[in-house]
């Protein structure tokens, strides 16, 4: 049996199979075998409540389930695959029989990291693994490095954001299965592309979730906007607990992940002496060094807490990095001019400042839609430490319309989000489709079996939409065509303005490797200042290669902004307004040497560098 996991149907090289499951409070648990002829065999319990079984000439995709105090029989929640479904048995996989291509990889340095999120369903027309292969070289063209892929985890149907799954080990089966990913996540290594899988240890979804007829996977000791919380700190927690942490070693060391992204940590509850993320954290270290590269865990969370990220010895919990939302909010509003549901906080040149130079804008201040105090001081960490974007799933689903920034603002405001976020001192993020100006929605979209769930699910976004933006008719969520809706349409690549802003992005990530932009700074590093009635921000950044000038123009009109020269003349390396990137063109020099006012066109961004 491999010592490195302890639940689930482990294939044997000698043809047989070693099944495990956990299921503390059960009386007797029956293993029945499907096919290729149905056989049971009674399993056995150890004092920690893990049932098993061993059993001779079990072939891989060999149906089974478990009979549970002679009662039901039900799928694994170990399952590694999900070939009929949540509802339909489990099957044996082999984890060893994948041929893998990429020896030579070994993951990049994290500070090099520029994410490309996707969703595999709606990425292609295909929604499959496989085809999402196609589209890498453009990606690795781009200048992307890492693509973060949305929970593949078996959820219901085949149409789901991921995060209603419900087997965390097995892999979607519409999108291609186990096989499928791997081929994916080498074919990635190979064009020199790292890996990211969006995790979700908050919550099950809520069809097909069989833990609850196996022990206390969950709890109802806490809440969660999806339902009860899965089970870290309560009675027989101990099991739950390593059914995640090696659900995660699973994932990086079975299918060669190089990172992990966790799913909405603020509704992870933990009071342990030792946090389950902390214990994740630690399990991720020593696989790493196991397999000499590094591995990364990052988090999303809406606390602005710094313990997520801070090192063990300062009682962090040293998570590589954490979401700041604060960044996309201020950006958001700055260029959309939103201002309903958390929205309201931010709006101000003011406050995208304090999110480009300090990470968080409320770090222990008062948060008037929160109405209390919120977060605390990130000024002391590197910036490499926070992930940010303009959109993500998100704030594209869970919006008016769910419309992307390119059905919001103006082709001279794409550009201007767009330099913004590639030129901060952060990680970047960005949403599949973005790089074009992808106009297609990204909806909410389910495959849910239940009438009943379906109609609760639609009444209760109707809910959410009313209560956090004021406004409310979601999408059919349920509907084929809304799913469909949602697909990207990569034509748009070569035609017009979409082209135009693709060669943007372009350019803008090779800026970032050629001026190292990447290198991780701190706040003290950022001289910066906002004006809300010109709408204007400039800031300098200090680099070991020299210091960076950037200057942007919110305004619908010319801004006037005044510069100072370093002790070496700044010249321009971009202009957005410039006719190659179908600007109205503008009037700033190619160098300044001496203190002078600038014009900056409408919707604009300058990016200078000392000489």
């Amino acid at each position: 049996m491999r010592a490195d996991l302890e639940v689930g149907a482990i294939l044997q090289t000698d043809g047989r199979c070693h099944f495990t499951l956990w299921g503390p409070e059960l009386d007797s648990v029956e293993l029945q075998l499907l096919s290729p002829k149905k056989e049971a065999f009674l399993m056995e319990k150890s004092e920690q409540g893990y049932w098993t079984q061993t059993v001779d000439n079990v072939a891989e995709g060999t149906h089974y389930l478990y009979r549970i105090n002679g009662g039901d029989l039900r799928p694994d929640p170990a399952s590694f695959y999900q070939p009929e479904g949540v509802h339909g048995p489990s099957a044996v996989v082999n984890l060893n029989t994948y041929s893998w291509g990429d020896a030579a990889w070994k993951n990049i340095p994290w500070s090099d990291y520029v994410i490309y999120e996707v969703h595999i369903g709606t990425f292609t027309a295909e929604g499959t693994f496989d085809a999402a292969i196609a589209q890498l070289a453009d990606l690795k063209a781009l200048g992307i490095t890492a693509i973060e892929i949305l929970p593949v985890a078996q959820f219901p149907g085949e149409r789901n954001w991921g995060y209603d799954g419900v087997f965390p080990y097995a892999t979607q089966n519409s999108y291609g299965g186990p096989e499928g990913l791997k081929r994916l996540v080498d074919a990635c290594h190979q064009e020199g592309l790292a890996v990211i899988l969006d995790v979700v240890y908050n919550h099950f979804g809520p069809e097909g979730n069989y833990t609850g007829n196996y022990g206390p996977y969950t709890t109802d000791k806490y809440n969660t906007p999806w339902g009860n919380a899965i089970n870290f700190d309560d009675t027989w927690s101990d099991g739950v607990r390593q059914y995640c942490i090696e659900n995660a070693l699973y994932w990086l060391r079975e299918f060669h992940i190089d990172g992990l992204r966790l799913d909405a940590i603020h509704a992870i509850y933990d009071f342990s002496a030792k946090h389950i993320l902390a214990e994740i954290a630690e399990a991720v270290v020593e696989l790493s060094d196991h397999l000499g590269k590094p591995l990364y865990v990052t988090a999303e969370s809406d606390l602005n807490d710094v313990r997520i990220i801070r090192p063990v010895e300062q009682g962090g919990f040293a998570l590589q990095a954490q979401w700041s939302d604060d960044f996309h909010h201020a950006l958001h509003t700055v260029i959309t001019g939103e201002r309903y549901g958390y929205y309201q906080d931010f709006g101000t040149c003011e406050a995208l400042a304090t999110a480009i130079r300090d990470r968080f804008i409320y770090s222990g201040t008062y948060s008037p839609f929160r109405r209390r105090r919120h977060g605390n001081s990130a000024t002391e960490l590197p910036s490499h430490q926070f992930i940010v974007c303009a959109q993500n799933h998100d704030q594209i689903g869970n919006a008016k319309g769910c419309d992307r920034l390119s059905k919001l603002v103006p082709f001279d405001a794409l550009k201007l989000t767009a330099s913004i976020l590639i030129t901060s001192p952060y990680i970047p993020l960005l949403f599949m489709g973005e790089e074009y100006g992808e106009v297609a929605p990204f909806n909410y979209f389910i495959d849910h079996s239940d009438p009943d769930l379906v109609e609760a699910v639609y009444q209760g976004r109707k809910r959410e939409f009313k209560e956090a933006h004021g406004f409310g008719e979601p999408a059919p969520a349920h509907e084929v065509a809304t799913f469909e809706a949602s697909k990207l349409n990569w034509n748009l690549r070569n035609e017009g303005q979409h082209n135009t802003i693709l060669r943007y992005y372009k350019r803008l990530l090779e800026l970032r490797r050629q001026l190292k932009l990447s290198t991780p700074s701190y706040s003290k590093d950022i001289k910066i200042t906002s004006d809300d009635e010109t709408k204007t921000i400039m800031y300098e950044r200090t680099l070991a290669e020299g210091p960076l000038l950037c200057l942007m123009n919110f305004n619908q009109a010319v801004s006037i902004i005044d510069v100072l020269p370093t002790d070496r003349p700044w010249l321009l390396k971009l202009d957005s307004a410039a006719p190659e990137w179908d600007g109205p063109g503008s009037s700033l020099p190619e160098k300044i040497t001496e203190a002078q006012s600038l014009e900056l066109p409408s919707l604009s961004f300058a990016l200078y560098s000392a000489a």
